[in-house]
């Protein structure tokens, strides 16, 4: 499953999990901060969050651009110094005026810049590992094990930031919303970490630093100049067409999922149950979550090396490390109290926990599929992760008919705040997360995959942040969330997004024939 993947992959994706550690335990509260901070409505913390995510993810086509004409590596760490910058910024604790709200929005700008240099053109370097021959067919699967590690940091990020503020709040004595901005400051820890993983395991990776004019292949123990065949004008512009179409799909795609931390929030906020009992509360139970979910984890991959250890040494060792895992859930479960409270940002966790649990199933049956001819194009599974998107929704619309519509309320404080309407079992938005992640996985690292390989080589940055432009443009349509919030009945909320999903996935199998061939 891991076998014969480039060194330089582990050392770029672990500098990778430590800069979407610090993002995601920031995201994980933000949208409740903005309403509990500055008193803002649904639709402004919603236009305020979506903004932002567009900025993150539009920025990485100027980052692109930059570095097609001054190197990847440069702006990787020009990128990470601009972000912890703006995050250093976030850190601090001004209150709720209008300065305040002026800082934090300037801290946004520098987080979104930041990104823009580092994202996209950390992800180039990663593609162009795979030019060289030797790895050429190990290309899907690099970049699989690659989001797998982008999603371990978010996984303990929304642990780390409900643990970070409750700390605050309790043990330091902070006011509840200045104890928001002890989460933010988790960023900048995780940034230095990643800046020190990238300078340590840099020589694995050098080759792949430079701009595209300069960036030669690595070969065995010389870096040999073999540049790729030169494109025509038609092969050129084909691609850029093909890449195109794919950026027009994905757009709704992220306008879906992204309602993970905007309106399913407000759900999980306003109408899921507040308290989780039995095994269910093992998941919930900060901190011991992050030891259940790890545990689970363990025994995933444990499994699958005992199928596939090539040693009967190598499957005893899993078959050890399986049986602790279970061991260890047994002991927590019996010595738990079989109670724990549910909080919001909480739910964040199982996406990214999904994600890791799932890429080995998502890898071996992929990889059991090209043995035999039949894997699906980067293109086909694209579509058929936005089928699987508009279920989720489905589900969620389902489950949603009877229930009232939301409530806002002011607090003590002159906080505005969403009222807690229902006490739907937390079980709703966990199944949910697990089917937008089957979709994430058919669609994500796919669509990474099929823009380092189709992208013209002189325009390979470009298109990395045409990419994370079509991501950007989905974002600001999160908002749409927060303004339908409250003002239509919640199932038609998600009926929205059922109806988005699948519109883009019927465009994407008419195109189908023209995107396989460039495939």
């Amino acid at each position: 499953m891991f076998e014969n993947q480039p060194k330089g992959l582990w050392a770029l994706a672990l500098a990778n999990t430590g800069e979407r550690f610090g993002y995601y335990t920031m995201l994980a509260v933000f949208a409740l901060f903005l309403r509990a901070n500055y008193g803002l409505d649904a639709g402004w913390a919603g236009e305020i969050y979506s903004d932002f995510l567009m900025l993150v993810y539009f920025l990485p086509i100027v980052g692109g651009w930059l570095a097609d004409r001054f190197g990847y590596g440069r702006m990787v760490t020009t990128g990470i110094l601009v972000m912890f910058g703006g995050y250093l910024l976030l850190s601090v604790p001004l209150g709720g005026d209008t300065v305040a709200l002026v800082v934090m929005l300037a801290a946004l700008v520098l987080i979104g810049l930041g990104t823009g240099l580092f994202k996209g053109n950390l992800q180039v370097m990663v593609g162009n590992l795979y030019d060289d021959p030797r790895y050429k067919d190990k290309r899907d699967a690099g970049f699989s094990i690659f989001y797998m590690a982008i999603n371990i940091g978010a996984l303990y990020a929304p642990t780390a930031a409900v643990m970070i503020k409750d700390w605050a709040e309790h043990s330091l004595g902070y006011s509840s919303n200045d104890a928001y901005h002890f989460s933010f400051a988790v960023a900048c820890a995780s940034l230095i970490i990643s800046m020190a993983i990238y300078y340590a395991f840099r020589s694995t990776f050098r080759h792949t630093e430079g701009a595209a004019k300069h960036a030669v292949p690595a070969g065995k123990g010389v870096e040999a100049k073999a540049a790729e065949p030169e494109l025509s004008a038609e092969e050129t512009k084909q691609r850029i067409v093909a890449l195109c179409m794919v950026f027009a799909v994905v757009i709704f795609f992220w306008m879906a999922f992204h309602q993970n931390g905007l309106s399913l929030t407000y759900f999980a906020d306003e109408y899921t149950a507040t308290t989780s009992s039995g095994v269910q509360s093992m998941v919930f139970d900060v901190p011991w979550n992050l030891l259940t979910l790890t545990m689970l984890i363990v025994i995933v991959y444990s499994g699958f090396s005992v199928v596939q250890s090539k040693t009967p040494k190598g499957k005893g060792i899993a078959g050890v490390c399986a049986l602790a895992a279970i061991g260890i859930l047994v002991w927590r479960y019996l010595t738990s109290a079989h109670e724990a409270a549910v909080t919001a940002p909480i739910f964040q966790q199982f996406n990214p926990f999904y994600v890791v649990a799932l890429t080995p199933f998502s890898m071996a049956l992929f990889g059991s599929l090209a043995s035999k001819g039949k894997e699906p194009s980067a293109p086909r599974k694209i579509a058929y992760g936005m089928l699987i998107a508009a279920a989720a929704f489905i589900l969620m619309a389902v489950f949603s008919f009877g229930l009232p519509m939301p409530e806002t309320v002011v607090d003590a404080d002159g906080n505005t705040v969403g009222r807690h309407m229902a006490d739907v079992t937390p079980n709703l938005l966990i199944t949910t997360y697990l089917i937008l992640t089957f979709g994430e996985l058919l669609l994500s690292p796919m669509g990474i995959s099929f823009v380092s390989k189709v992208a013209p080589p002189k325009y390979k940055g470009l298109m990395m942040g045409g990419w994370f432009v079509s991501t950007a443009i989905g974002n600001k349509l999160v908002g749409v969330g927060g303004y339908l919030w409250g003002s239509i009945p919640l199932a038609a909320v998600w009926f929205v997004f059922v109806a988005v999903c699948i519109i883009a996935a019927l465009f994407m199998f008419a195109m189908m024939k023209r995107l396989e061939k460039v495939a």
